[in-house]
């Protein structure tokens, strides 16, 4: 008779049911920490999971396969916009698609081992990934680059959006510069110029694949500003071959690794707050319908 009421006590009663169920499925939702923020690390049956916990968000890490100089690898920008793009998700969970090298770089081609697609290839293949992360569940794609050089196209690819109706938004990472931490790289930096290969560049990669720079060689060849076409208050495409035929703008000999950390975790603190809003953002893609007459 006991044991008959020990296992009647037991046994789940009906009211419980609920209460247990809805335990059982809250322990089996998946957390941000459960689910890798890389695409490509993500198995297929975890995909649905990852799109709603991502709040419909997909960020497009950006670069460029380019000479940087004889001392940093040639996937120098696509290293730093993933390595932003990753730690930022991962603190508020959102989607990285995988390595994106295909950018404007056709002031590179005289450099071995650049990789320059012609520019309709470019528009067209980041036009199609875009609808494709669209079609599997993010209607809002944040561009982030690493490359300056992308700048115009992806400021004109963003604009194109608007030449027919689609269901998402595509988003360019424009990140402000925090003025102290300008001050305080601007205390580290040994020299005045720069912008590719340089200091801060340098840095960043002495940080985030410190095994792929070489110091040794940073002053194989000269960073220096040739300025070999004075034609003022026009832009024409050969300006940067122009002033630097090396593909190396600046003098990297003084690079202090604590510029990396500095650019690092500004870059990261403020792609975290843009993630944050437009996780939060109704408007765009409400106007956006609008803009089409719906």
């Amino acid at each position: 008779m006991a044991q008959a009421q020990s296992q009647a006590q037991a046994r789940p009663q009906p009211q419980d049911l609920p209460v247990a169920q809805a335990q059982s499925q809250a322990q089996a939702r998946p957390q941000p920490q459960d689910l890798p923020v890389a695409w490509e690390e993500l198995t297929s049956a975890d995909f649905k999971k990852a799109t709603g916990l991502a709040q419909g968000v997909c960020i497009i890490p950006m670069g460029v396969i380019e000479k940087h100089a004889q001392h940093l690898p040639m996937g120098t920008d696509i290293y730093f916009a993933r390595q932003i793009a990753l730690t930022a998700a991962r603190d508020d969970y959102a989607v990285v698609f995988p390595y994106y090298f295909a950018g404007q770089i056709f002031e590179a081609r005289h450099q071995p081992g650049t990789i320059s697609y012609s520019s309709r290839l470019l528009y067209n293949l980041l036009d199609e990934t875009c609808r494709e992360i669209a079609r599997n569940g993010f209607n809002k794609i944040i561009l982030v680059s690493g490359h300056g050089g992308n700048t115009h196209f992806l400021q004109y690819f963003c604009q194109t959006q608007l030449e027919e109706e689609r269901d998402y938004v595509v988003f360019l990472f424009n990140p402000a510069e925090d003025r102290e931490t300008a001050r305080r790289i601007a205390e580290l930096r040994k020299g005045t110029t720069g912008g590719h290969a340089d200091e801060e560049e340098t840095a960043i990669m002495r940080i985030i694949r410190p095994d792929l720079v070489h110091m040794d060689r940073v002053a194989l060849e000269s960073g220096r500003d040739q300025a070999r076409l004075p034609l003022p208050n026009v832009y024409t495409g050969i300006w940067w071959y122009a002033r630097y035929p090396n593909h190396y703008a600046g003098d990297a000999t003084g690079s202090d690794p604590l510029i990396g950390h500095l650019v690092l975790d500004s870059s990261v603190a403020e792609l975290k707050e843009v993630i944050a809003m437009i996780k939060a953002d109704t408007v765009a893609l409400e106007l956006q319908n609008r803009f089409f007459g719906h």
